[in-house]
């Protein structure tokens, strides 16, 4: 697993477990057949940053509790190094608060579902709308 690398960047005044989200990331990478080299990014933001990346790239004018930018959109991508970039996990740390309060939930757990949540749409598994 070692050859999985998964970037986070937080906001500085969120608190989140780093650790965690790695492992999370890993292990349903590793349960889907992505034995890597693969790379994948996590970002928590605040919600007027989520609302910019709605309105930019999905045309909502609103935030959301978490977005997915696929690299490849459908296919493979490799980078020049071999590895597969499997793209960006956005996730808005007001909307977990919120969310995680309203179904009695630990903030952790929270970040951990929408992570999954948002890599599975990276594999390009998706949920029924």
């Amino acid at each position: 697993m070692d050859n999985i690398k998964v970037s986070i960047f937080v906001e500085s005044r969120y608190k989140v477990n780093r650790k965690r989200i790695t492992r999370a990331v890993k292990k349903l990478l590793k349960e889907n057949n992505v034995l890597g080299p693969a790379e994948v990014s996590v970002a928590i933001v605040g919600d007027r940053k989520m609302k910019s990346l709605n309105k930019k790239y999905k045309g909502k004018d609103k935030t959301t509790n978490v977005l997915s930018f696929c690299l490849s959109e459908g296919e493979s991508s490799s980078m020049p190094t071999d590895v597969l970039w499997l793209g960006d996990v956005v996730v808005s740390y007001p909307e977990v608060i919120e969310e995680a309060s309203k179904e009695q939930k630990l903030v952790d757990d929270k970040i951990e579902e929408l992570v999954n949540h948002g890599v599975l749409h990276l594999l390009g598994i998706h949920h029924e709308e």
